[in-house]
C-alpha cells in the first residue's frame, strides 16, 4: 500500500530521537522527547485550500522539523507515519 496525501497535506516519518545526552547519560524510552526532525515522504499536489492557493514547498526525501503537537499519526504496513498540513512544517533542513 502506499499513502497520497492530498490538498495541502504532507506524509512524513519521525525521525529517531537521540538515546543519549550531551553529558552521556541513556535516555529510556519514557524520557525521550518526541521527534520532531522527520523525513517527508509524500506530498500533495496543494491547489486552492480555504480560498488561498496553496503552492507546496517540500518534496519527498527532504529532512524538515514540523510543530510538536501536529498532524495525524497513521500506521501502515507496520510503519508509523504522520500526516500534517504544509503549514505545521517550521523548516527544512538543507546540507
Amino acid at each position: 500500500m502506499k499513502l497520497r496525501p492530498l490538498s495541502d497535506r504532507v506524509v512524513i516519518k519521525s525521525l529517531e530521537a537521540e538515546e543519549t545526552t550531551a553529558s552521556g547519560f541513556i535516555l529510556t524510552g519514557n524520557a525521550k522527547e518526541k521527534p520532531q526532525m522527520a523525513e517527508v515522504i509524500a506530498v500533495g499536489p496543494g491547489g486552492v485550500v480555504d480560498g488561498k492557493e496553496i503552492v507546496m514547498n517540500v518534496k519527498p526525501g527532504e529532512k524538515v522539523f514540523y510543530s510538536k503537537y501536529a498532524g495525524t499519526e497513521v500506521k501502515m504496513d507496520g510503519v508509523e507515519y504522520i500526516i500534517v498540513r504544509q503549514n505545521d512544517i517550521l523548516a527544512v533542513v538543507e546540507d
